[in-house]
């Protein structure tokens, strides 16, 4: 395994696109990091800058010590995990395993053992003699990532291996995919623009936009702490509510204030908690708990509140927030800021 760092690396397009603006980030030897944020935001273009497959416009890659920026993709000793799978359909899922290495001139006996160990770890064994069209959504994905482990290389890439998994199936991979990187302890970079995974998986998160990188934390750190109103709502579901401060009579015009659903309670405000009377619209029941939506004068909330809390469609009721639950943001920048006097 390998650290990986993006030192000022900027990507600009011919026609002139600014797709990633002076990346500056350090990937820790073993680490499950986290590219996320919405489309075109840069984060599939880091990704493939660190593959080789697209030319860095300006600064430098280093993987371990090594600047990578003229360095061929082959020759680069990291393993890439694709979308849409890249499996040969005229083979079998051993020759799918094993194809990467013959090229790399791997003596018989070392592919047989890298092929075995690879299946093993992600229960192919009974299926190495099968063809991928023949396999399920999962089991193929499984063999993009043996094919991947196989080449036991110094870091994985991984570019939105799940978005074409079932709900279900996506959920129950993306633990088998954690499992499996803890095990090896290899370097990994993972592409996705879905928060609940980059919040159930990273080590660390990048969150990025308009090729910026905006925030570099713990999944905790950006739950608890987003620098700016973009990373609250953008992390965590449902979204944080982010509303003028004057609303709920704190600070000034110049202020937001941020509150996640859970910390939203019915009754009055005490014991200095922050009150507020909203419009229920819908409330959608999800067993263990349900999701309030308010209407507060011309905004909308959400309010994530225990079953034992009833309020009703169409009614109006009285809310709270604890204070030590709020966030301050500046009105015309959007980041964080300490409590308004």
């Amino acid at each position: 395994m390998a650290a990986i760092r993006f030192d000022g690396v900027t990507k600009i397009y011919g026609d002139g696109t600014l797709a990633v603006d002076a990346l500056d980030l350090a990937i820790e030897e073993g680490e499950f990091m986290v590219f996320v944020g919405p489309s075109g935001c840069g984060k599939t273009t880091a990704l493939r800058m660190v593959a080789g497959l697209e030319q860095i416009s300006g600064g430098t890659i280093l993987i371990g010590e090594r600047p990578v920026n003229h360095v061929s993709p082959k020759d680069r000793d990291i393993a890439m995990v694709f979308q849409n799978y890249a499996l040969y359909p005229h083979m079998t899922v051993a020759q799918n395993l094993a194809f990467g290495l013959k090229l790399k001139k791997i003596s018989k006996a070392e592919i047989a053992r890298r092929v075995r160990d690879a299946a093993a770890v992600l229960d192919l064994e009974q299926h190495l003699q099968r063809k991928p069209k023949a396999l399920s959504g999962g089991q193929r994905q499984r063999v993009a990532l043996g094919r991947a482990i196989v080449r036991e290389p110094a870091a994985f890439l991984m570019d939105e291996p799940l978005s074409n998994l079932d709900a279900a199936l996506r959920v129950q991979t993306r633990g088998e995919i954690l499992k499996l990187q803890k095990r090896l302890a290899t370097t990994t970079i993972y592409v996705t623009h879905d928060q609940v995974e980059a919040m159930t998986m990273g080590d660390r998160i990048a969150v990025m936009c308009e090729g910026r990188l905006l925030q570099l934390g713990t999944p905790e750190q950006l739950y608890t702490r987003p620098a700016n109103t973009f990373v609250a709502t953008f992390i965590g579901s449902p979204a944080m509510n982010v509303i003028p401060a004057p609303v709920l009579k704190l600070g000034s015009d110049s202020s937001l204030v941020g509150f996640r659903p859970e910390h939203i309670r019915v009754g009055s405000a005490e014991n200095g908690s922050v009150g507020f009377e909203a419009g229920v619209e819908v409330v959608e029941y999800l067993g263990d708990e349900q999701l309030a939506h308010l209407r507060l004068g011309e905004l909308s909330l959400v309010a994530k509140l225990p079953v034992a809390e009833r309020v009703e469609p169409g009614t109006t009721a009285a809310f709270a927030v604890a204070r030590e639950a709020l966030l301050f943001f500046a009105a015309d920048t959007g980041f964080l800021a300490d409590h308004p006097a």
